[in-house]
């Protein structure tokens, strides 16, 4: 072989053999590139929350408040996009009927066949703790709202578990500071569930420890229409105050009113309700207690915000009771996303939301470390009447501050 055709040979298969690595190199880049292009796609799935709510029974007007702060809360958080780091986030609401049974079978839908990546809820207390468990078991963040028994991130707490919602101590603290003292005697009066059980043990811990008295404990069946007996117990233990914890759409006020309780010198004190409730207690104007929200009491940007947004999207109406907490939720959780760039897996959640601190329509809240209730304000108050109102509305004497509401450490 002449010596340029040697050349041209070896030309040729040095050619081969750069165009061999080019193919090599070029496959690798592409089925990096492929995927990368597959993580990014994984990257931007939504991010689903189950919503456990009482769209039907005593509790619907609880549910319906709580589903409606959450939309709101969303939007609110995300500027209208429902989105966080390239991720949509979806919600779907399931109607426990306020039933624990039904509520751990729509939480078990929710996990296993909808697979969210949070569950919220629920409405009821019962309910609520039934739904514990699960988020344990699917190792999910169960953010609570709004029911409030101690027990929820006391005896039965796990680690999954972040309530936005108050609990029965904090409202207990608020309660105590309206009434009790050195001397008073005081009665209460609560439904027979873990609701009224924790609330009535909590405040009874507070106003004892205000130097109050309990003479007397009444509770009565959660479903209960007539409440002429326990009334008349009630009047038989001859308190200075009745303090009543009570929710639903059965509520006593009516009767306490018929059975003239204040005219035999009794004095009423009890969390001003929502809207609804708050139409029964014409006879309780002048009475000083607490509330967890009022739509005119917090005086802050995202308040105003959430007012009047409710009035454009629900036919003027202003926010209820629960709304606020709903909208509390969708911006914790919208903000534990962010914290973690859209990790939604259950120890980074947790590492980001022990002790995250965010701004609600009630203020700033604070997940407590130790036991993830969030700190946060209530209202001392006073119902008044007011021109153009039909109902007795809540005046702010002084709001309580979330140090001044902290609750005890009960889940050791």
């Amino acid at each position: 072989m002449s010596k340029k055709k040697w050349h041209r040979s070896l030309s040729l298969l040095m050619l081969a053999f750069v165009l061999l690595l080019s193919a090599c190199s070029g496959t690798t880049t592409t089925d990096e590139g492929s995927e990368g292009n597959e993580n990014s796609k994984e990257s931007r799935k939504p991010i689903k929350v189950g919503v456990l709510a009482s769209m039907t029974g005593p509790l619907e007007a609880y549910g319906k408040q709580s589903i409606q702060g959450f939309e709101l809360g969303l939007d609110y958080a995300t500027d209208g996009t429902r989105e966080v780091n390239g991720q949509k986030i979806e919600f779907i609401v399931e109607d426990t009927e306020t039933k624990p049974e039904v509520a751990i079978q729509k939480a078990t839908k929710l996990l296993e066949e909808d697979e969210v990546d949070f569950l919220v809820g629920s409405s009821s207390s019962g309910d609520t703790l039934a739904v514990l468990p699960l988020a344990e078991e699917y190792e999910k963040i169960m953010v609570v709202e709004p029911a409030v028994a101690d027990s929820i991130t006391g005896s039965e707490f796990n680690k999954y578990i972040f309530r936005t919602a108050r609990n029965s101590s904090q409202d207990a603290v608020a309660g105590a500071a309206a009434i009790a003292d050195k001397g008073v005697k005081i009665a209460t009066f609560a439904p027979d569930s873990s609701f009224g059980q924790d609330g009535i043990a909590a405040f009874k811990e507070a106003a004892l420890d205000l130097g109050a008295e309990i003479v007397h404990e009444e509770y009565a069946d959660p479903a209960a229409t007539d409440f002429t007996s326990n009334i008349q117990k009630i009047i038989e233990a001859k308190p200075d105050y009745l303090f009543v914890v009570w929710a639903g759409a059965n509520s006593p006020w009516n009767q306490i009113s018929d059975m003239k309780v204040q005219e035999k010198g009794i004095k009423i004190s009890t969390g001003a309700p929502d809207i609804a409730a708050l139409s029964t207690m014409n006879a309780l104007v002048g009475m000083e207690g607490f509330t967890v929200y009022y739509h005119d009491l917090p005086q802050n940007d995202i308040n105003k915000w959430l007012v009047e947004e409710h009035k454009k999207r629900f036919d003027g109406t202003v926010p209820d009771l629960f709304t606020p907490g709903g909208m509390s939720a969708a911006i914790a959780i919208v903000e534990a996303i962010k914290k973690t760039e859209g990790n939604t897996d259950a120890e980074t959640l947790i590492e980001a939301m022990e002790g995250m601190s965010f701004e609600t329509p009630k203020g700033k809240m604070t997940f407590r470390a130790e036991d993830h209730q969030a700190l946060q304000s209530l209202y001392a108050i006073r119902l008044e009447k007011k021109d153009g109102v039909d109902y007795p509305v809540p005046v702010l004497i002084r709001e309580l501050t979330p140090e001044e509401t902290a609750p005890p450490i009960r889940n050791k």
